[in-house]
């Protein structure tokens, strides 16, 4: 792999309802489409095989599944297309494709061909913390999101639906939008906040209903 000449530019992306395409049917399809699925995204799958899981969920209804192989120009039909066959060829023409049709396109493994890379990422309710070397080292970024998921633990997608609401009532009680970062910077700096997160709620929520 090349080295590149500027950095990726980080974003997250909302695929609620986007056509997207995955090519391959094996393993590592099935996370990809897991994943898109989880996003709300319409997941087309084309392979000639395809796992049990996969062929599952196209029955389910949850995703659509067509039973032959890759055509030429279609990827130019949906927004994101990911590529996950063992296919040399075939990855090249659906990056060439996708590209010249100004589509997202990710080859797996294949950083050459991809115009974006899916990055090792944590998750935690509406927590998402992602993780990329750029291609240059992707076991490592393996290895820091282990330590970030050892870092910030699951507690975390509670906290962060209690500061959501928290965040609701506070912009109705106080129009003054600078005394309301101001407030929410003291509460995210508070001894509360890892009380909350090592299991004692109280303390936040009485912080909290002092607040608002």
């Amino acid at each position: 792999m090349a080295r590149r000449k500027n950095p990726m530019y980080p974003m997250f992306l909302d695929l609620e309802g986007t056509d997207c395409l995955v090519v391959g049917g094996g393993a590592v399809a099935e996370r990809k489409v897991e994943s898109l699925l989880e996003c709300g995204a319409k997941v087309t799958v084309v392979s000639p095989q395809a796992t049990d899981a996969l062929r599952s969920l196209a029955a389910e209804g949850k995703a659509e599944f067509r039973e032959r192989a890759y055509e030429a120009g279609e990827a130019a039909r949906y927004f994101l297309v990911i590529a996950a066959t063992n296919d040399e060829a075939a990855n090249k023409m659906i990056s060439e494709d996708a590209r010249a049709a100004g589509r997202l396109v990710n080859v797996v493994d294949v950083p050459d061909l991809c115009g974006f890379y899916v990055p090792a990422s944590v998750r935690r309710g509406e927590l998402t913390i992602a993780i990329s070397t750029g291609g240059a080292a992707p076991a490592l970024a393996k290895k820091i999101r282990r330590d970030l998921e050892a870092a910030f633990p699951p507690s975390y997608a509670a906290l962060l639906e209690k500061l959501r609401e928290f965040r609701e009532k506070l912009i109705q009680s106080e129009p003054d939008e600078k005394k309301r970062m101001r407030i929410m910077s003291k509460v995210a700096g508070s001894p509360e906040i890892e009380m909350f997160l090592k299991g004692d709620e109280a303390p936040l929520g009485a912080l909290l209903k002092e607040c608002v």
